[in-house]
């Protein structure tokens, strides 16, 4: 019954970004500049089908709707939807503006009626327009792979564009591993020019997605992206705060598996001087309550330390082959100085990523990357 009451007040994000007052604006928009839009019929079209669709899906349902409505040329079609658009997000800003979902659906419309090589020029200058309302990242694949030399010239010079939402776009719209998106079929390397033009950009919004885009490229060749860090950082084009941050966003995933290199450019040793005095666990841990641990420890010399844990999951076969590791502490011991550090982590049985199962769990503690003790617990 619980569960039941969790899931009906449960934010619904699709509904938050695809509503019947979202369809009402963008059907004043269109209307405005193209009178013979039935609105009330667009709408209705629209909305009818939304109980049923998932989030993506009403992207592909708004854009056929889009299709139906408009006029069947697809320059035409496409020029009103432009021409219906608000002012761009605010060029002044440096982060947190990501638009409107609701324009999401005038990005598909370009990808799915103008990929090809009669309307190539126009659809593209067109998705550059779009951006700066809500990111093209996801419509910009298909004409990657459809066409990827001239698109790739074309995100050549988005990097260097005035809008920091164009810029963007250069860096995300060829991300390896983008979430949700299309895979490409250039090679992860290709992109580094790209990326060369926008690491010293002066907006977050830009730097985290070349962050982004490194992590994604450091899976593939984590050499690489080390390389390209290290040269980065060696030119000095970037102030050093935003700097570090790129470095340690863009090895995030290399630093949970302990790669050596990575943690050495982040200035932490593989195998740091320090003992383990104590570590303490919850053996029997009830679900939906706390598993806590302590560890203590002491610096036999000075040292950096980069404290993380790792939770094996148990699944509903008995398997305990799920992980997830998970951010803990950084310090700054002195020689002879102790330290502790303990964690409390909710055993929540529903969660938004995977749903927890009784028995035998394992908790790891991992320092710079290497895993210094572990200790099993009952879930029950």
């Amino acid at each position: 019954m619980i569960k039941q009451e969790n899931d009906t007040n449960k934010f619904s994000l699709k509904d938050h970004l695809f509503n019947p007052a979202k369809i009402e604006l963008i059907a004043t928009e269109i209307h405005n500049v193209y009178p013979n839009l039935n609105k009330n019929q667009f709408k209705e079209d629209v909305i009818a089908l939304f109980p049923k669709l998932e989030l993506k899906e009403r992207i592909y349902h708004i854009t056929t709707c889009l299709k139906n409505h408009l006029p069947n040329n697809f320059v035409t079609a496409v020029e009103i939807l432009l021409e219906s658009l608000p002012k761009p997000c605010d060029p002044d800003l440096s982060d947190n503006d990501f638009g409107n979902f609701i324009y999401a659906p005038y990005n598909h419309f370009v990808a799915s009626f103008g990929c090809d090589k009669e309307n190539l020029d126009f659809s593209l200058n067109a998705l550059k327009e779009l951006t700066t309302r809500f990111s093209a990242e996801d419509a910009i694949r298909y004409f990657i792979n459809a066409f990827p030399q001239e698109t790739m010239d074309k995100v050549n010079q988005w990097a260097s564009h005035p809008h920091y939402h164009v810029r963007r776009l250069a860096s995300e719209g060829t991300r390896a591993k983008l979430p949700w998106c299309q895979k490409i079929i250039i090679q992860p390397a290709s992109t580094i020019p790209i990326l060369e033009n926008l690491y010293f950009d002066n907006t977050r919004y830009v730097t985290r997605s070349v962050a982004n885009h490194l992590n994604d490229l450091s899976k593939i060749n984590s050499k690489l992206v080390i390389d390209t860090l290290k040269s980065w950082k060696k030119e000095g084009k970037q102030q050093t705060k935003e700097m570090d941050f790129i470095i340690r966003h863009s090895l995030r995933t290399l630093i949970k598996n302990g790669d050596k290199n990575a943690l050495e450019l982040i200035g932490f040793n593989e195998n740091p001087p320090i003992e383990i005095i104590s570590f303490e666990i919850t053996e029997n841990v009830k679900m939906n309550t706390h598993l806590t641990f302590r560890l203590e420890l002491v610096g036999k010399e000075a040292s950096n330390l980069l404290i993380d844990y790792v939770i094996f999951f148990q699944n509903k076969n008995g398997e305990m082959n799920s992980k997830k590791v998970f951010k803990l502490k950084q310090l700054q011991l002195k020689r002879n100085e102790k330290a502790i550090v303990s964690k409390k982590h909710l055993m929540r049985e529903f969660m938004s990523t995977r749903t927890l199962y009784s028995g035998t769990h394992l908790c790891q503690l991992q320092v710079n990357g290497q895993i210094i003790h572990e200790k099993e617990f009952e879930l029950i």
